[in-house]
């Protein structure tokens, strides 16, 4: 059983989350805030190649290529969760239905957020609509952490640019790898300082790297190597705050 009350930042996991889930206490998780896979290999075109500019990446990773079930998720997360606790999952389109299958029958609320991407992939063939928008999965029951003062903040649309920039992990390059600025928002509105903010599917640790500085405490789970390598050091590598 892990003992979350030993995790004072945080602690990074190389393990299949569906093991490590099973050690997790019961009802000792205040915020999970993950990006599982988004099923969508069978929609990939593949990457489009130029000689003007660098090709387009229409690929997906091979994790992707394992369907995910978001009825293998449910429970484990229900179990984990705080009364108080939110759970917020980024989606696919085609993925949606699905998780509003299984979890709304079990919260008392099922709603959704849309990030919207100012800088989404070009569509360079002008066959479709950009690929601007992704939805995020939302559930609570009463009583949950909700730390809005004014209607104006609580719209479930938020905007911002992709990852890009220094923030933009090059080696090993994570091809979904969330910008903090939308994880921040999120953390701020669903938890308080000091929380637990679990993330069964980690990546490269971004959803840490947005915990930490807001005084949360992160747990995260990757299975892949290189990418829990790269996440492990990007958390061991962040500012340290300033002693009391």
């Amino acid at each position: 059983m892990i003992n979350v009350d030993e995790i004072k930042d945080f602690r990074m996991l190389q393990a299949d989350c569906f093991e490590v889930l099973k050690e997790i206490p019961d009802h000792s998780v205040n915020l999970i805030l993950t990006d599982p896979p988004y099923n969508l290999a069978s929609y990939s075109t593949g990457n489009m190649k130029f000689d003007w500019r660098a090709e387009v990446n229409n690929n997906v990773a091979k994790w992707d290529e394992l369907p995910l079930n978001p009825e293998d998720l449910v429970a484990e997360f229900q179990r984990v969760l705080a009364p108080a606790g939110n759970i917020f999952i980024f989606c696919s389109y085609n993925l949606l239905g699905d998780y509003h299958r299984v979890f709304d029958p079990v919260f008392d609320t099922f709603q959704f957020m849309v990030w919207h991407k100012t800088n989404p992939t070009p569509s360079i063939r002008k066959s479709s609509f950009l690929n601007s928008c992704e939805l995020i999965v939302c559930c609570w029951n009463k009583g949950h952490t909700w730390n809005f003062t004014r209607q104006n903040e609580m719209h479930n649309f938020f905007e911002s640019p992709i990852c890009m920039g220094r923030e933009r992990l090059k080696n090993p390059k994570h091809p979904t790898q969330k910008p903090v600025s939308v994880l921040q928002h999120i953390i701020r509105i669903a938890s308080n300082p000091g929380d637990l903010v679990l993330d069964p599917f980690a990546g490269v640790a971004s959803t840490g790297a947005a915990a930490l500085p807001l005084d949360r405490r992160f747990l995260g789970i990757e299975l892949d190597s290189e990418y829990y390598a790269a996440g492990l050091k990007r958390l061991q590598e962040l500012p340290q705050p300033p002693l009391p």
